[in-house]
This record gives C-alpha cells, sequence and structure tokens, in this order.
C-alpha cells in the first residue's frame, strides 16, 4: 500500500460532507471518500460530486440516516448502495464488495470490510483511490503513480474489468481525454477495440451520456482520434465522423470564448447533412429538442459562407440566435484552413451586437384592404414579410403601407380573388 496527502483535506470536514463520515466513522465502522473527489483534489481541480465507501452494510447505513433525520433511499441496495440527501445534496454510500468466486468472465460479490479487495473491484487505477477524514490517501492498485504520470490504466486484467460492464469501453477513452497526455495505455487500448461487439450492446441512453461528456473533455480531440483508429466510432455512431472540423470546432470556441459544447461538438464529428444527425439523434436517443438542434446544425450550413450583413440579419431573423449561431459555427468549423476568422467571428457575433424586429404588419392591415381571414390570408402575410426583409428591416410607415398593398394587389392578380 502507498499513502499520500489530499491537497486541500478541507472538504472532508465542511458540511454537509463532514456531517455524513462522522455519521458513518464510528461504533466500529469506517467510511471513506473513494474515486473522483480524491482524484480531483490530488490534481487541483475542484471536488465537486463525493462518493462514499463504508464497511457498514446498507441496512445500518439507513438505520443511522433515519435517526439521524436524514433522507436515506436505497437506490442500489442489491449492490450496496444507498443515497443520503443532505441539506439538498445526494451523497451515495456503497458498502465494501469483494468477489467471493469467480466463473468465466463474472463473479459473485458479497459485501465486505477489506480496503483492498474493494479497490480491485473498481475501474481505473486512479479512480481506486481512497480518503480517510485525516486527510490522507491510501493506493492499493498503483492510482497515485499512474495520476503523476497522467496514465490511465485499468484495474487488474484490461478484458476482465471491460467484460463487466462494456460502459467501461466508452469511460476508458472519457477518462483518458480528462485526465491522461500521451497516447492511451496500450494493454488498455487492445482490450478497449477486441470489446467493440460488447459496446454494441449497451443502451443508448448510458452510451449518450457517456459520450456528451467525452466530447467536451479537454483531449478530446486525440481521444476520438484513437477511438475512430480502432473501429469504435463507427460502432457508436455508425457512420463517417470529421476529425478536422472537430479540431476547428475547439479553436471557433477559443476565438468566440465559448465553453464547451457537447452537441455543437457532436454536430462538427458527425453531421454533414440533416440524414447524419437524424441517425445520430436516433442511435443516441437524444431528447426532441437536443435531435432539433442536431437537425438544424446540418440543414444547408454551407449557405452561410460568404454572407453579407445584410443576409446575415435575414438568416438570423428567420432561424434565431441559437441556430443561427450554431449554423454559423458549424460552418465556420468546416472551411478549412483558408477561413476569414475576423469575418466568421463577426458572423458569430452579430446576434451579440443587433437584435432582430418583429414584423410590423399583422392580420388586420390586409383584412383592412379585402382579405378575408383563412389560408389566403396567411399566405399574403408570408409573401409580405419576404418582402419586408428584403426592404432590410423598414420601419418607414409609408414603405410599409406600399408593401402590403403591393403583395395583396399581387396576390389578387395572380390568384384572381
Amino acid at each position: 500500500m502507498t499513502t499520500a496527502a489530499l491537497r486541500d483535506p478541507s472538504w472532508l470536514t465542511a458540511a454537509p460532507t463532514g456531517r455524513v463520515l462522522a455519521l458513518l466513522n464510528c461504533d466500529g465502522e469506517e467510511a471513506r471518500a473513494v474515486g473522483g473527489a480524491v482524484r480531483d483534489d490530488l490534481m487541483g481541480r475542484g471536488v465537486g460530486e463525493v462518493d462514499i465507501a463504508t464497511t457498514a452494510l446498507p441496512e445500518e447505513v439507513m438505520r443511522r440516516a433515519e435517526a439521524a433525520g436524514i433522507k436515506a433511499v436505497g437506490t442500489g441496495l442489491e449492490h450496496g448502495t444507498v443515497t443520503l440527501v443532505v441539506d439538498g445534496r445526494p451523497y451515495e454510500i456503497t458498502t465494501l464488495r469483494e468477489d467471493v468466486e469467480t466463473y468465466g468472465r463474472r463473479a459473485k460479490v458479497a459485501f465486505g470490510r477489506d480496503w483492498v479487495a474493494d479497490a480491485r473491484r473498481r475501474d481505473f487505477t486512479i479512480n481506486g483511490l481512497s480518503a480517510s477524514v485525516d486527510g490522507v490517501v491510501h493506493d492499493y492498485v498503483g492510482g497515485l503513480d499512474d495520476l503523476a504520470a497522467r496514465r490511465v490504466r485499468f484495474i487488474g486484467d484490461p478484458e476482465r474489468r471491460i467484460a463487466e460492464d462494456y460502459l467501461r469501453v466508452l469511460r476508458f477513452f472519457r477518462i483518458h481525454a480528462a485526465y491522461g497526455e500521451g497516447e492511451p495505455d496500450g494493454a488498455a487500448y487492445l482490450a478497449c477495440v477486441r470489446a467493440r461487439e460488447g459496446v454494441a450492446t449497451l443502451s443508448a441512453e448510458r452510451i449518450r451520456a457517456e459520450l456528451l461528456k467525452l466530447v467536451v473533455a479537454p483531449r478530446a480531440a486525440a481521444a476520438l482520434q484513437a477511438m475512430a483508429d480502432g473501429g469504435l466510432l463507427q460502432t457508436v455512431l455508425g457512420g463517417i465522423t470529421y476529425h478536422g472540423p472537430f479540431e476547428a470546432m475547439l479553436g471557433v470556441e477559443h476565438c468566440l470564448g465559448h465553453p464547451p459544447d457537447a452537441l455543437l461538438r457532436l454536430g462538427a464529428l458527425a453531421v454533414a447533412v440533416t440524414e447524419d444527425a437524424r441517425r445520430i439523434a436516433q442511435r443516441l436517443r437524444l431528447s426532441n429538442a437536443e435531435a432539433k438542434r442536431l437537425d438544424s446544425m446540418g440543414h444547408r450550413w454551407w449557405r452561410l459562407a460568404g454572407m453579407d450583413d445584410d443576409v446575415a440579419r435575414r438568416r438570423l431573423y428567420r432561424l434565431g440566435v441559437e441556430r443561427y449561431r450554431d449554423r454559423i459555427m458549424l460552418a465556420w468549423a468546416r472551411a478549412g484552413r483558408q477561413a476569414d476568422a475576423e469575418r466568421w467571428s463577426a458572423l458569430a457575433t452579430l446576434p451579440d451586437r443587433w437584435t432582430a424586429p418583429k414584423f410590423p404588419l399583422k392580420a388586420a392591415d390586409m383584412i383592412a384592404r379585402g382579405i378575408g381571414e383563412g389560408p389566403a390570408l396567411g399566405h399574403i402575410l408570408t409573401l409580405a414579410e419576404d418582402a419586408w426583409l428584403a426592404s432590410n428591416f423598414t420601419d418607414d410607415p409609408e414603405a410599409l403601407r406600399k408593401i402590403a398593398d403591393d403583395t395583396v394587389a399581387r396576390f389578387t392578380r395572380e390568384h384572381r380573388l
């Protein structure tokens, strides 16, 4: 075993985490923070969600919580997991586990009190660390050395770890993109490539959640390229991927000062036309809002290249701010190395400088000119709106009257009303 000290152990004793650990660290039982919180502290990153492992059985965890007036939910009792909600913050509390019998690629698991056995059942060495309330980090699997080397490795046999849950293939690339440096660990990479068929058995919802985290990780571009080289992206997305535009999108976001946007990056990676968007929405079971946004990105984005300001304003009016900006950023990312960054930036930031006015003509204006209610009225308003856009959004009353008069006259003449 190797030990180290947390950079800032205060989060272990600060409320409400300190209250949970105090509740479980007494009367012969021990609890520690495990996994991502420990890893992130040692890397100097902010600690977010805190997961806790304990020697106490799930029933004892629930009994103590209820006695202390803490809400306890048996979210995974068969796996030893209880969720405690303290001051509105959830904590997953999981009883230590160990393999008591192995057969084939699976294992029979029992609750235990052995921190070493529990650590060896986890996925990656840098996630196998635990921290006791005194701020001491306990490492039974080589996680500290791997963390120092920015290396992501499976604990034990990679193929066995993956067979326990094929989602670990995607998690490997996501964790490597977030915490690793250099080439992926060779043994882990080959095991992931060999597990391609297993990845295809995962639910779309689980793949979606992992992939949307991966694409916004700091080294997502290299991780995605490694996945593509191993045939894994084809398995996940079912089509061609575009790594040049994906990398360019990172530069576009940086140029505009925008935070990473998972759906926009997914569009750059995999959407060239609307058919791509629909395929991906189905394969990943995207929400209706996500599917519509991705579909909009793929709709004639190439028409935005070379626009002058008047055309850009009309596009912004038609599309709305979000769809306009998405499509501009995708077109910029696909424009290639000769893209005029200054011009593209001006187009992308147009919504910050100009707000589209509302169409000033109403149904009443057309009714006053002899058009009755019905389908013709809506059609005439659409034609009048097109003429108003061509006038560059005029607000001159005389010009607006002329647009209304001319539109009604033309429609009446053409349809012999």
